[in-house]
């Protein structure tokens, strides 16, 4: 068979290998832990690589030689983001305080895959507990962009968009709870989709914000991400949140809505950034789609009632990391003491800055005066995008203001670093399903970057973000 170029290797190619016997699931899966060992020890995309993997490869062999149906994502080489649970493996959420944490069951989108006949390759670095916009905030080392070693891969999938985009899987799981999956997808030119709310179960993902959190795919198109999307979604009785999902498509043809207070009038992009928006608006028009200018006025509330909402449950899921039930445990000469010192020690910085942050909103003189107030913007904030798809039937915006900053740049400015999820934020509060498409090239210091423009639809309507999506990624340079 001759030599494969795992940056354009799809699902598709490699069912069509498997089915037709033109390799083995073992062959496939040690091409992309060949490339593991390549090229991990320079990016760090990989905590854990798990030995096991040519074992689930064998046994997908074993079925195809018995001429067994092949089941969805058969023999399908998979990163897994390391706040995932997989039964008998370490999950640490790249924090030390999760370090010596392992799984005792399956996360219910993991038994998902499993049911599917997918292979795991390994655990994927991340910003402690989904906690960045960087994957600087790992305890175990920032993983380091695929274009350009000096710059970040965003966060806080950074490790699973990173492993697509350098071939070191085929596919990939993140979680996106402000723009962690998208983020990282428009760094690494990949596409990143963050699902509806509720359409897939968060059951066995370590929480970090609850009404925020939803797991996705990553994939290197967007076919890819819509086979692993129709994997993973639907209804389960742990996770009382999901729904029974039902694929929603609009009836006429599509208008796409361009939303003025995403700096289609003001200067908070990058101009390559805007330019490659503006080649998306046109390239959808080209194809038959209508464009519209809308307005979305409490957009610009978005990231203060994020980092709002956001801090409040990250403060109240953190409590149970208290160096007694499981995890990292600090010796102390009374109760108390053991929590000070666990605690301490355990998380980094940006996760004690959220704590700190979330326990102060939530506290008896200033619930009202913050979180509750927030709570009543954020009804007004999704009657702003109810009212807006009465209109049109999916947003285009960019996905992020820049391509891929340089290591350092906005780790020593929370506020600087925040501002990175000024577009992606809002799908979440929400609960909108949004889409990161590569789109367009920016050069910086002589590296051509990847661009990435996001698409936002109707809740339950990825179907209508796959159709647009895959319009775009024919025009992705």
């Amino acid at each position: 068979m001759s030599v494969i170029d795992l940056n354009n290797f799809t699902i598709a190619d490699a069912k069509e290998a498997l089915h037709g016997k033109k390799m083995s699931a073992r062959e496939l899966v040690g091409m992309y832990t060949s490339q593991i060992k390549k090229e991990n020890k320079k990016l760090n995309a990989y905590l854990e690589v798990f030995e096991d993997a040519e074992d689930q490869a064998k046994e997908t062999d074993e079925r195809m030689a018995r001429g067994d149906e092949p089941r969805a994502l058969e023999g399908i080489p998979f990163a897994i983001k390391d706040n995932m649970l997989i039964e008998g493996k370490r999950t640490s959420a790249a924090s030390k305080i999760l370090e010596p944490y392992v799984a005792s069951y399956d996360a219910h989108v993991i038994q998902k895959l499993r049911d599917a006949g997918a292979v795991f390759l390994g655990r994927t670095n991340m910003d402690e507990f989904a906690m960045g916009s960087s994957t600087e905030n790992s305890a175990f080392g920032p993983t380091k962009n695929p274009y350009d070693t000096s710059r970040v891969p965003g966060g806080s999938s950074g490790g699973s968009a990173v492993a697509v985009a350098s071939g070191m899987a085929l596919a990939g799981l993140g979680s996106d709870t402000g723009g962690s999956i998208r983020q990282p997808a428009s760094f690494c030119g990949v596409v990143g989709l963050k699902p509806t709310y509720g359409a897939v179960s968060r059951s066995g993902l370590i929480a970090m914000a609850s009404s925020l959190d939803q797991i996705g795919p990553l994939a290197q198109c967007v076919d890819d991400t819509r086979a692993v999307f129709e994997v993973i979604r639907g209804e389960d009785k742990k996770d009382a949140t999901t729904v029974s999902y039902a694929e929603k498509r609009p009836a006429q043809k599509l208008v796409i809505g361009i939303p003025k207070e995403y700096g289609l009038e003001d200067d908070i992009m990058d101009a390559d950034v805007k330019d490659a928006w503006m080649q998306a608006r046109k390239t959808l028009e080209q194809e038959g789609y209508e464009t519209k200018e809308v307005t979305l006025p409490y957009t610009s509330y978005a990231l203060p009632l994020y980092y709002i909402i956001m801090p409040a449950e990250v403060s109240s899921n953190l409590a149970r990391f208290d160096g007694i039930r499981y995890g990292l445990s600090h010796n102390g000469k009374d109760l108390l003491e053991v929590y000070e010192k666990s605690r301490s020690r355990g998380f980094g910085d940006e996760a004690r800055r959220r704590i700190l942050l979330g326990t102060y909103i939530l506290s008896a003189g200033y619930y009202d005066a913050y979180y509750a107030k927030a709570q009543k913007v954020r009804a007004r904030f999704i009657k702003d995008f109810e009212r807006v798809f009465k209109e049109v039937d999916a947003l285009l915006t960019p996905t992020v203001p820049s391509p891929a900053f340089p290591f350092g740049e906005k780790l020593g400015d929370p506020v600087k670093m925040y501002a990175s999820d000024i577009f992606t934020v809002s799908a979440n509060l929400a609960g909108i399903p949004a889409l990161s498409v590569p789109f367009g090239k920016g050069e910086r210091d002589g590296v051509s970057l990847p661009l990435g423009v996001q698409l936002m639809a109707p809740w339950f309507h990825e179907s209508t973000l796959f159709d647009a999506g895959r319009i775009l990624e024919k025009y992705r340079e």
